[in-house]
């Protein structure tokens, strides 16, 4: 059982306050702090601290070294000697990219394809980086908004209408004659494939279009009208701004969650919350950015399927304390406990026997683990613990009046 120092990304669209407050941190930051990572991650392996709190190794070194005793003999004959997930925290002031991610299926195949063409892993144009699928799992801690899934096509034709622009009605006739995954796909497709002639005429119509429906009142699509503005004023050249009218605008509460299996398109725009995904870089961008876009590939990866937002929302389980996020990932499970230190409103402790690693992300206040026979060891807001399948039960108790963290770990069944 080690303390863990997650690892900071500067990312350029990180917030300034989040995680510095929640770390202790000066604030504002000196830089964006887009994510704080807690896992073993090649490119960013969590801080292991001795017993006073300074840093002797890294998780991923430990994992190597005794792969069997940190992960487990399932972790390890199902996912190899790697802890197949990546906990972080993330808080995004700007909005990210479009993108996708590939079935396990499609990554493995892809992996092997760019190897195969001598495309080096840090290329600028290699897609597959690694051989894994990559579903996420994010919960927000504050409000939440994102963009995910492909709306019912019906609703986009009426939003599409009420833009009343000239110029989409071309566009708009290529949906409502079709008004399915077939049709959605055929739109994205061209309008990802548009000259960027056409696109610098076409975004500032839609622009200016939003913004008169939106003088006029309290239109209808009035949260998918103004993200549209905003990202438009980001990105006026991209065709990102256009895809994003095809997808469900998501606003997210405090503790609500939001899963995204693989084909699912989808951009987080604003908010802080605590994301797990498998542990791969797969990535397929689809706008919203001036990095690499393979279309074709991107086109194979992505499930035109229209979405319900209840699709896209994991079931909630509550065990006492915790409140369980239920998906269909293999590599991971989230779970979130709130403890009382007082003891008046909610437990003050919990027990945790749960075989395979564990992560304990700590987001607010203090907490108490203790092995069963053990030392405890005391673990504040912005620093997790580290429990391997071979060390025994702990107790985790409240050290100050609220604690929250949250629990990783890979499902056995």
């Amino acid at each position: 059982m080690r303390t863990l120092e997650g690892v900071v990304r500067p990312y350029a669209w990180g917030s300034r306050t989040a995680i510095a407050s929640m770390r202790g941190k000066a604030v504002p930051s000196p830089h964006p702090e887009a994510e704080l990572w807690f896992g073993a991650h090649p490119a960013g392996p969590a801080s292991c601290l001795d017993a006073d709190g300074q840093i002797d190794t890294d998780l991923l070194t430990a994992i190597d070294a005794d792969p069997a005793a940190m992960l487990g003999a399932h972790t390890v004959e199902r996912f190899g000697g790697r802890l197949p997930f990546l906990m972080k925290v993330l808080a995004a002031e700007e909005p990210l990219s479009l993108q996708a991610h590939p079935s396990a299926d499609q990554a493995r195949d892809g992996y092997e394809r760019e190897n195969a063409l001598g495309l080096p892993i840090d290329a600028s144009d290699r897609n597959y980086r690694d051989p894994w699928h990559k579903p996420e799992l994010m919960v927000a801690l504050t409000e939440f908004e994102a963009l995910a899934g492909f709306r019912d096509p019906s609703e986009t034709v009426e939003l599409l209408r009420e833009l009343q622009v000239a110029e989409l009605d071309p566009y708009l006739g290529m949906l409502a004659g079709q008004p399915d995954s077939e049709g959605l796909r055929a739109l994205f497709t061209t309008w990802l494939t548009l000259p960027d002639a056409t696109i610098t005429t076409l975004v500032p119509a839609v622009l200016a279009a939003a913004v008169q429906l939106l003088s006029s009142g309290t239109p209808r699509f009035a949260a998918e009208l103004r993200t549209v503005l905003e990202l438009g004023e980001v990105y006026p050249r991209d065709p990102g701004v256009l895809a994003s009218l095809l997808l469900n605008r998501i606003h997210l509460e405090p503790g609500e969650g939001l899963y995204m299996p693989a084909g699912n398109l989808h951009a987080y725009l604003r908010g802080t919350g605590v994301e797990i995904m498998a542990n791969s870089d797969n990535v397929l961008r689809g706008g919203l950015t001036p990095k690499h876009i393979d279309v074709p590939e991107l086109l194979r990866v992505l499930d035109f399927t229209p979405a319900a937002v209840d699709d896209l929302v994991p079931s909630v389980r509550t065990v006492g304390a915790e409140r369980v996020y239920v998906t269909a990932a293999p590599e991971f499970r989230l779970s979130r406990v709130e403890l009382d230190g007082t003891g008046l409103r909610y437990a003050s402790s919990i027990c945790f026997d749960m075989p395979g690693p564990q992560i304990l992300a700590v987001l607010a206040g203090t907490i108490e683990v203790r092995p069963a026979g053990g030392r405890a060891i005391t673990v504040r807001a912005g620093q997790a613990v580290w429990i391997a399948d071979s060390e025994p039960d702990v107790v985790v108790h409240a050290s100050s009046s609220r604690a929250v963290f949250f629990r990783a770990l890979v499902p056995v069944g």
